[in-house]
């Protein structure tokens, strides 16, 4: 039936979401703890009943369907008096996530002053769609650790095979594009 149809499209991409949000949280974990994550996700994507898709720490899931779909279940339940604790988890687990990079680069080179903390700091940036081999950056974690970077004073010089064009209309010339992934590293601190 079509009600179950729509839920069907929107739970899988918010287990999805939960998937990626949870291995973020362990990788955090694994951080603090002196263990590896990589291991840890070797070891637990090596059960059959979990598997190693969407199983890969980073800044967070972005895109056009998980972020959207999982706004939509929210605003769905919230409608009908349901509390979806866990999907409300996993959307601020990945909010808190595309700005973890930028508070260990903060932890790493800041300079102390709290307007401009990373003045003069050159950052390379590699990659700016939401997940690799596409030009689409909706809800893209990176443009949201760019635009943060350049208001800390970083100047940000990124490459991404496909979606430069794309990240241009959105970050215009705030970061500088580089024509291949040496370049966007080249002089970067």
């Amino acid at each position: 039936d079509v009600r179950s149809a729509e839920l069907i499209k929107y739970a899988s991409n918010c287990f999805l979401a939960t998937k990626i949000s949870f291995i973020n949280e362990i990788s955090n974990l694994c951080e603090k703890a002196g263990a590896d994550v990589s291991a840890v996700r070797e070891a637990i994507g090596a059960d059959k009943r979990i598997g190693y898709e969407f199983l890969s720490p980073g800044i967070g899931y972005g895109g056009s369907c998980l972020p959207k779909d999982v706004r939509a279940i929210l605003h769905t339940a919230g409608s009908l008096g349901a509390d979806m604790r866990l999907l409300r988890a996993v959307e601020q687990v990945n909010d808190e996530q595309k700005a973890a990079l930028v508070s260990k680069i903060l932890t790493r080179f800041g300079t102390g002053s709290a307007a401009n903390d990373l003045r003069g700091l050159r950052i390379g940036l590699w990659g700016l769609s939401f997940k690799p081999q596409t030009d689409d950056v909706r809800a893209a974690p990176s443009l949201v650790m760019a635009k943060r970077l350049v208001e800390l004073g970083a100047v940000v010089r990124a490459f991404d095979p496909e979606a430069t064009e794309q990240a241009k209309n959105v970050l215009g010339d705030s970061i500088e594009y580089a024509d291949d992934m040496y370049g966007a590293v080249e002089g970067a601190d």
